[in-house]
C-alpha cells in the first residue's frame, strides 16, 4: 500500500500521543512526547521511571505508514547518565516500554489511519 502514508500533521500527532501515551505506561511512570525535528513522520518519547532508579528511557517512534511504528531506543540513563541499555534488565524494561508504545499507536489509529 504505496499510498498509506500518514495523513495528519506531526503537531496533532504530538498532541494525541501526549493525550494517550499515559494510559499505556506504569502510573508511577512519567513521559514527554516531542515532535522529531528532522523528521515529519517521527515523534521522540522520553519515558521516566518511577522510584529511586532514575532510569530516563528516549525513543524514536517513526510512522512506517498510517498504521505502523518503527520503535528504536535512542539513549537509556540513570541519574541524568548515560548506562548500558544491553544488560538483561534493561533490555526487559524496553522490550515493555517498546510494547507499550505499539499500543498507543493502534490505540490511535483512528486517528492516523484516515
Amino acid at each position: 500500500m504505496a499510498n498509506d502514508k500518514l495523513q495528519i500533521d506531526q503537531n496533532q500527532l504530538v498532541a494525541a500521543w501526549q493525550r494517550t501515551l499515559p494510559e499505556w505506561i506504569k502510573d508511577a511512570d512519567n513521559c514527554e512526547v516531542f515532535a522529531d525535528e528532522s523528521d515529519p513522520r517521527s515523534l521522540r518519547v522520553t519515558i521516566n521511571t518511577a522510584g529511586h532508579q532514575a532510569y530516563s528511557f528516549d525513543f524514536k517512534v517513526c510512522y512506517v505508514d498510517s498504521r505502523e511504528v518503527k520503535v528504536e531506543v535512542i539513549d537509556v540513563d540513570k541519574n541524568k547518565v548515560s548506562i548500558d541499555e544491553r544488560t538483561d534488565p534493561m533490555q526487559q524494561l524496553i522490550q515493555d516500554y517498546t510494547r507499550h508504545l505499539h499500543e498507543c499507536a493502534q490505540a490511535l489509529q483512528q486517528l492516523t489511519h484516515a
